[in-house]
């Protein structure tokens, strides 16, 4: 449930009446203002119509530049609503809310490359010292799953801006992770007797469904408002270590692992876009406008083909691995 408050000229407050009467929302008010300023109109709207709702007060006030909507959550509400035969919506947050969230996760500032940075130390040193315990650390910490999720969000909408930017983090965070895993690797002797090192140097067709089911649920808990399940996403298909075993291996000189270690990467990666693509796809999250909808169609397509031909040639490439280097 949300309250969607919307800030304009006076002029607007029976548009906005209308609009509450016409979807029969659950309460509307208006705090007015002083004479010659913007009033605050305020409408208590449900799940399923919030997207909606939002979407029509767009339209209404488009020509108006000095408007603004803000959406605000509603923890509880008494009397509480009859939801009786009302439709439950799968996608608790609207568009402007995900693009928000995801927007913050892949930016490209020194907040995030701080959090790469500790994260590969972290997961380094918890690879060569075999202690799982400071790889999962690390992997919580998941600051490269964001800038993945934003890429598939971005060709849902058809935004190039938020697109090149996820994109431009993604491979700024992978270099970084890998150059420091590298030069950890050169300075630290290489243990190959770590479990949690070697786990890394492998894929099967096992991990690449564990990749696209954990991908695909890190999309859904971030469009039914359930955040707190991203940390179980984060853990099972992490990006970070098999990024640092390539770097670990490089500098060890076992070209062997390393590449099995970035087989790995590919899949998660893959798996993890492809999965957050098709999640987007039956969610409904699409532009609100006609013209922007036809500009997100094609990068939809183009983006869905791409992965899946890169999945269909990896699964190619682990059917050819040789034995005993696949689980």
């Amino acid at each position: 449930m949300r309250i969607i408050e919307v800030i304009a000229d006076e002029g607007h407050i029976d548009t906005l009446r209308g609009i509450a009467e016409h979807h029969e929302i659950l309460d509307f008010w208006v705090v007015h203002s002083e004479p010659g300023e913007r009033s605050s109109v305020r409408l208590l709207v449900r799940p399923a119509k919030q997207q909606t709702i939002v979407d029509v007060i767009q339209k209404a006030l488009a020509s108006d530049e000095d408007s603004r909507i803000v959406i605000l959550p509603v923890e509880a509400t008494l009397p509480r609503p009859d939801e009786e035969g009302e439709k439950r919506s799968a996608v608790m947050r609207t568009r402007e809310e995900l693009y928000q969230n995801i927007e913050g996760g892949c930016r490209l500032d020194n907040n995030y490359l701080l959090m790469v940075i500790l994260s590969t130390v972290v997961a380094t040193i918890g690879l060569i010292e075999d202690n799982v315990a400071v790889v999962i650390g690390a992997m919580v910490i998941a600051p490269l799953l964001g800038p993945n999720i934003a890429l598939a969000f971005a060709s849902s909408l058809g935004e190039s801006r938020l697109f090149w930017a996820a994109l431009r983090t993604n491979i700024a965070g992978l270099a970084l992770a890998f150059g420091l895993s590298f030069l950890i690797g050169w300075l630290w002797k290489l243990n190959l007797t770590s479990g949690e090192l070697m786990d890394r140097t492998h894929v099967g067709y096992a991990g690449m469904t564990l990749a696209l089911a954990s991908g695909a649920a890190g999309v859904l808990s971030l469009t039914s408002g359930l955040s707190s399940a991203l940390v179980g996403v984060m853990v099972a298909v992490a990006i970070l270590p098999p990024t640092a075993t390539i770097g670990l291996m490089l500098a060890g000189q076992q070209y062997d692992f390393a590449l099995g270690a970035a087989m790995l990467l590919a899949v998660n990666i893959v798996c993890v876009n492809l999965a957050a693509k098709l999640v987007f796809l039956t969610r409904g999250i699409k532009p609100r406008t006609w013209l922007e909808k036809q500009k997100a169609r094609q990068s939809v397509v183009l983006y869905t083909l791409f992965w899946l031909v890169l999945l269909v040639l990896l699964i190619v490439l682990m059917a050819v691995q040789p034995p005993g280097t696949m689980q």
